[in-house]
């Protein structure tokens, strides 16, 4: 018996909008330490592109020096996760990670770079930068 592949026609996955996204989440604690630069990053960044319904996969980093506070480690996954079933541009998700962080840290400098997995032959980063880094090299 030959199959034949089935084709992805008509086919729809179901996501969630941004609302969903849980900023909420994001716990930070005092520091009140030397200048830092503290870097964060996962490779396991993953909201959906809204145009297919399909995961995007990408790198995040997240780089800042704190002002007051420093982000809880523990809640910063969760939030991250709570962008698993949401659909969103790959550029909208970077500004509004960096929106979010930016209103609990309040830092110094901060940086925010997501970098996606090539799709359809065209590799994607996002950035955004704020403040100044002043002497830490980065």
């Amino acid at each position: 018996m030959i199959k034949i592949m089935a084709k992805a026609e008509g086919k729809i996955f179901s996501f969630d909008n941004e609302n969903t996204i849980r900023a909420e989440l994001l716990e930070v604690f005092p520091y009140s330490g030397e200048k830092q630069y503290i870097k964060y990053e996962t490779k396991e960044f993953s909201p959906v592109c809204p145009f297919s319904g399909l995961p995007d996969f990408g790198q995040l980093i997240i780089i800042y020096i704190p002002k007051k506070y420093c982000i809880e480690l523990k809640s910063l996954k969760y939030y991250l996760t709570s962008y698993r079933n949401v659909g969103i541009y790959q550029e909208a998700a970077t500004n509004r990670i960096y929106k979010d962080i930016y209103k609990v840290l309040k830092p110094k400098y901060i940086k925010i770079t997501t970098v996606y997995n090539t799709r359809g032959g065209i590799d994607t980063t996002c950035e955004i930068e704020k403040g100044r880094s002043g002497k830490i090299k980065l």
